[in-house]
Parts: C-alpha cells; sequence; structure tokens
C-alpha cells in the first residue's frame, strides 16, 4: 500500500468529477441562462423539455466531487468553506430554484407560469455566476495562516471573480446554445444558430482579458507560463482551436459538432486552469499533500468510489441514450 499514491488517485477522480459536473450541468444551466431570450413561450417548453430528463443525474456529479473533497481533501473543506459561505450559500439556492422550477413550471396556471420560468432563468443564472465567482477566487488564493483561513467574508468579491463569474455564465450559455442546436429543430434552433456565434466572441472576450488580467493577480502563474517554454502553452491553442471548429460548425449548420467542439474549449480551458496551479489545491499556500486525508482513509474511501462511478457512468450513458432524438413541440418528458 505504501507504493501506492492515493492523493494522486484522489486528486485525478476530484478533477474528473469536476470537469463532468461543468459539462454535464452546464448545458443545462446554459439553457436556463437563455431562457429569457427565447423567441417565445412554446420555445421554452421545448428548451426547458431538453433537458428535464438529464438536468438531475447530471448534478450527481457534483455531490461526488465535493463529498471527494471532504474525504480526502478536508483542508480544502476548511479553508474554502468559511471563504466562501455566501458564495456557496447563492450557488445551492441558484440549483434549488432551478430544480423546482422544473416541475412547478408545467403544473401551474398560465397566470403562475411566468413565475416559475423566472425562476428557472434567475436560478440558473446565479448558480452559473456563483461558480465562476469561486474559480476566480481559486485563481487569486485565500489568506490563510496555520491551515485557518483568515481573511473576511467579501474577500471572494472582487473585479477579477465577477469577470469570471460573468465569463463562465457567458460559456453555459454558448453551450446550452449548441445543446438546444443538436436537440431541436425549426424556429428554436435558427434562435440558437442565431445567438450561438454571439455568445462565442462574448466568451473568447473575456478568455482574453482573463488571459492577461491572471498573471497580475498570481505571480506563481506569471512565472509558470511566462518564464518557461512548455507544452503547457498547446492547452489555450486547443482552447482556439475548440472555437474554431465551433464557428465553423455554426457557419455550415452542423447540428452535433458545435456541442462536442464547446465541450472541447471547455476540457482545455479547466486543463489550463489545473496546469497553472498545480499542485496547489489553497492556493498560495497549500499543496495536494498539505490537504490530503490521511491515507488509510483515503484508500478505504476509494473502494466505495471505484464503484460508485462505473455505475453512475452506466445510468448516464443510458439514460442519454434513451431520451437521444430531437425534441418537438408537444413531446418531451413531461
Amino acid at each position: 500500500m505504501d507504493m501506492i499514491d492515493f492523493t494522486m488517485i484522489w486528486a485525478a477522480i476530484i478533477a474528473f468529477g469536476v470537469i463532468m459536473y461543468v459539462l454535464m450541468d452546464g448545458f443545462d444551466l446554459g439553457v436556463g441562462i437563455l431562457y429569457p431570450l427565447a423567441p417565445d413561450e412554446e420555445s421554452r417548453d421545448i428548451m426547458m423539455n431538453t433537458v428535464a430528463p438529464f438536468w438531475d443525474g447530471n448534478e450527481t456529479w457534483l455531490v461526488l466531487g465535493g463529498a471527494g473533497l471532504l474525504g480526502a481533501f478536508p483542508l480544502v473543506y476548511s479553508v474554502l468553506l468559511p471563504a466562501l459561505y455566501l458564495g456557496v450559500f447563492l450557488l445551492l439556492a441558484g440549483l434549488i430554484f432551478r430544480g423546482v422550477a422544473f416541475e412547478f413550471r408545467f403544473k401551474a396556471s398560465r397566470e403562475r407560469k411566468h413565475f416559475w420560468s423566472v425562476a428557472f432563468a434567475g436560478g440558473s443564472a446565479v448558480a452559473a455566476l456563483a461558480q465562476g465567482i469561486v474559480v476566480g477566487s481559486y485563481i487569486q488564493g485565500y489568506q490563510t495562516e496555520n491551515m485557518v483561513y483568515t481573511g473576511g467574508a467579501f474577500d471572494w468579491l472582487t473585479p477579477f471573480t465577477l469577470l469570471t463569474g460573468v465569463g463562465l455564465l457567458i460559456g453555459y450559455a454558448l453551450l446550452g446554445s449548441t445543446w438546444i442546436i443538436m436537440k431541436t429543430e425549426g424556429l428554436v434552433q435558427d434562435w440558437a444558430y442565431r445567438i450561438a456565434p454571439k455568445l462565442l466572441a462574448g466568451v473568447l472576450g473575456i478568455f482574453l482579458i482573463i488571459s492577461f488580467w491572471t498573471p497580475l493577480v498570481d505571480e506563481f502563474v506569471r512565472q509558470r507560463w511566462m518564464d518557461t517554454l512548455s507544452l503547457i502553452w498547446l492547452l489555450p491553442a486547443g482552447a482556439l482551436g475548440c472555437a474554431y471548429l465551433v464557428m465553423r460548425a455554426v457557419r455550415r449548420r452542423d447540428e452535433g459538432i458545435p456541442f462536442v467542439a464547446t465541450m472541447g474549449l471547455f476540457v482545455f480551458t479547466y486543463l489550463g486552469l489545473l496546469a497553472s496551479k498545480w499542485p496547489y489545491v489553497v492556493p498560495p499556500d497549500y499543496t495536494l499533500y498539505d490537504a490530503a486525508s490521511a491515507p488509510e482513509s483515503q484508500a478505504f474511501l476509494l473502494v466505495g468510489v471505484l464503484f460508485v462511478i462505473p455505475v453512475v457512468l452506466a445510468y448516464t450513458a443510458w439514460t442519454y441514450w434513451v431520451f437521444r432524438g430531437k425534441v418537438r413541440a408537444g413531446e418531451g418528458y413531461h
């Protein structure tokens, strides 16, 4: 057992869980963000039906990643939660409102339907913005002393974190628009084709600003990217390549490629973030090994999670297979 690096195994598992959540829940949050811009009420019904069979299963990855962090890297919880209490509360509140709106909107009267549409769109936007702010706070780091958070209650709220929050919100909207392209047809699909290039331009604009701003926020990141010539530069190149594929596929009116290419854009950006901060999990002071629980605890938890992940992957794949194909007016999950 001494030959097995459980910390690295758990880092890979949690990194996988996080990107799976971003990709899976990102597109249904994106659909909610785009909800107020939809052409009409029937289009909103179709949009919601495209994600209704999947949204709750997608959030399994959030639970898996959170539980894994608590068991394998308890220092992350003891520092990040005090630093991000309000941000995490907004994230959970947004997810709750969004989840409730799925069922209540379809059962509400015509007069009250608008309220649940607002709850769906608002909850999605707040959850996405909060997630982006959490990412920004991770990049700028946390004030700690003796493994205890010593900063203020609002240190997470800065112009930089607000920019990362808006960036992720627009990114999720792009992911949602390409999902709508793949899952719908007619008026809704044409509308999604029109807004996707605008959202992509917004994502690339914010990506460029953050790329220049991050080295000013974090000296470690600046040294990693500017002081050495390494393969890390292939990651932003891959992201830009995926952005080009999205634009070309939308112009050619391809249906599946825009969504896949947008997922690739997220993956390369995520890998770039990990490569920029590696091996720090509570920047700027604590690495994965500083934050790790005892090897015996990690080994015990690993036995369970190695059974859970294949099950989650299997039922996720089965759900997407069962509900494959286009969603049309009058059809869908509800």
